[in-house]
């Protein structure tokens, strides 16, 4: 392995998995030192317990070149794909000890982000029969966001933007601090960037069309509401609904004829992916 963990991997990613195996292992895997010899070769198989989604499995690489890298590793299914109960997806080879130090964090990643990727897939799939999107959000898990939101995409999610300096979102607050909502589009214009505006009233929506935002945000409408301003848009700007979207009314706002749903469920609600890590004596 090369001496710089990570090859093409942002940093951010590099070093979240450099601060989970450290927070797991601290000092040394005590159990394995104890009743593993230090000289003892195995090898492993990720086992998939349930249909889902995968995500996650370009961190192995890393995840074992921190801790002195294996004698074979091979990736047999990429993110995005998915997988039936009983598959295996990657399979290792190496020191006993760096395999059963590894397993942990290796599993959590994979559950996680496989959980994110399997339910970006389902919301996905919700609204495939029509010309609307799912967007993520900014509701991630703290310090594993740019992970989550590539499990999202993975699961066939749009990324909205990864976080406050990459795109202008005019918020209620945001209105509230500017003074209203013209003054508010006046002031982001300097940023040089397309304008995205929540409007929360029929005066506010007017206000935002007659400045010339890009893009609206229409938070906590009914999906009749949702229809009924969307048909005032008439197409003068994108239009995104979010509010409480789940899976069980992902495909009823889609039908409204809204470009984007947006669904902070998608990774701050997904569930961990039952994942198994199988050992045994080369």
């Amino acid at each position: 392995m090369g001496t710089s963990p990570g090859g093409n991997l942002h940093p951010e990613i590099i070093e979240v998995v450099r601060r989970s195996l450290e927070e797991d292992i601290g000092s040394g895997d005590i159990t394995s030192r104890a009743c593993v010899p230090e000289s003892r070769r195995a090898s492993g198989f990720f086992l998939v317990r349930e249909p889902l989604v995968l995500a996650g499995v370009q961190l192995l690489p890393l995840i074992y070149e921190f801790r002195g890298g294996v004698d074979k590793l091979e990736i047999l299914q990429q993110d995005g794909t998915p997988l039936r109960e009983g598959e295996h997806f990657a399979r290792v080879e190496g020191r006993a000890r760096t395999l059963l130090e590894c397993e942990r964090v290796a599993l959590n990643f994979l559950q996680r982000l496989s959980g994110v990727a399997t339910l970006g897939r389902e919301f996905a799939d919700r609204v495939r029969h029509t010309n609307c999107k799912v967007l993520d959000t900014r509701k991630t898990t703290p310090g594993l966001r740019r992970l989550e939101k590539a499990a999202a995409a993975a699961g066939g999610v749009v990324n909205h933007r990864m976080g406050l300096y990459d795109a202008i979102l005019i918020k209620n607050n945001h209105i509230a601090a500017a003074g209203d909502v013209r003054q508010a589009i006046a002031n982001a214009r300097s940023a040089g960037l397309p304008i995205e505006i929540e409007v929360r009233s029929m005066a506010e929506l007017d206000e935002a069309l007659a400045c010339g935002a890009d893009h609206l945000l229409l938070d906590n409408l009914s999906p009749a509401e949702a229809r009924e301003w969307i048909g005032i848009v008439n197409g003068r700007a994108r239009v995104e609904l979010s509010g409480g979207i789940n899976l069980e009314t992902a495909r009823e706002y889609a039908e409204t004829g809204a470009d984007y749903v947006s669904s902070g469920a998608i990774t701050h609600s997904a569930r961990a992916m039952d994942i198994s890590f199988r050992l045994a004596l080369l």
